[in-house]
């Protein structure tokens, strides 16, 4: 079995500690100074090179999400945000918070909620550690928990818009329909936050579709393609709620005008998968794409 690359680092750390031990005179002392030096130059450009290397795995997630994308219904806000500041302090809560950030970046939920407990387990009241904990059991479909931890996160931040469309989401997901409407109205009231602002107009517009309240439904979808253009789910469930309120053109147009936005995404090849559909005389799903 070959030698890993940190076990012959840590040889080389081991003999150059025994040469620096064994240095009696001048001379010796100064050879060991340059060892140390040009082993700390070799192990600082591992790291550089280690943290470039980190950042291209992060690409290659990305790439791997685009040729795996589905379809599921109400797909959970896209995870976006800016990566924690990782700064010192005593309880080293800040590192955990950190790698809980990647980890769910790069689609390792269950790891990421073990990272951000510790978190939470060293500094119990940072609002960070309980909004990332929030989004990676939303990601895992760990629903009541992270609805839990949401709730905590809105007592601190009420005005936390992005918190309260993950309720909302939440809520949508699990048939509580009342309280998504509260969540995702008040979403939109705040704000404040132009992804939650369009995200809540998205949710509200799935909730009146799953109540048959298809003009309504169609107003927040019309609103979701004005705010989000790329959305494209939006155009494809927008031109279901045309459909059964029997504008059968209308639903035509939209799912013509989602498959022409983006024809090779999932969503796209769906507006054409309709579009299909119907021209053969078939009937949209009841359902959104599960």
């Amino acid at each position: 079995m070959s030698e890993s690359p940190i076990t012959a680092l840590r040889a080389e750390y081991d003999a150059i500690a025994r040469q620096l031990d064994g240095a009696a005179g001048g001379a010796e002392r100064e050879a060991a100074k340059r060892e140390i030096i040009g082993y700390f130059k070799r192990i600082d450009g591992f790291l550089s090179e280690l943290t470039q290397l980190k950042d291209d795995i992060r690409q290659l997630v990305e790439r791997y999400k685009q040729l795996s994308a589905d379809t599921k219904q109400a797909s959970a806000p896209e995870f976006t945000g800016q990566r924690p500041a990782v700064h010192a302090d005593h309880i080293g809560a800040s590192t955990f918070i950190e790698k809980g950030w990647s980890l769910i970046s790069l689609g390792d939920y269950s790891g990421a909620i073990q990272s951000l407990t510790r978190a939470l387990t060293l500094s119990p009241n940072d609002t960070q550690a309980q909004s990332l904990l929030g989004w990676a059991q939303m990601l895992h479909e760990e629903y009541d928990d992270a609805l839990t931890t949401f709730s905590k996160v809105l007592m601190r931040e009420p005005a936390n818009s992005l918190a309260r469309i993950n309720v909302g989401y939440i809520c949508l997901k699990k048939r509580i329909f009342g309280e998504a409407i509260e969540h995702l109205s008040k979403a939109i009231r705040l704000d404040n936050d132009r992804k939650a602002t369009l995200y809540a107009h998205y949710y509200l517009g799935l909730v009146y579709l799953e109540r048959e309240m298809f003009e309504d439904a169609q107003t927040f979808f019309h609103k979701t393609v004005q705010l989000g253009p790329n959305l494209i789910e939006a155009y494809y469930e927008l031109g279901r709620a045309q459909w059964f309120s029997e504008e059968r053109d209308a639903a035509r147009q939209s799912w013509t005008e989602g498959w022409k936005a983006n024809k090779f995404s999932p969503w796209g090849k769906r507006c054409k998968e309709m579009l299909d559909l119907v021209a053969a005389g078939g009937e949209p799903p009841r359902a959104s794409p599960a």
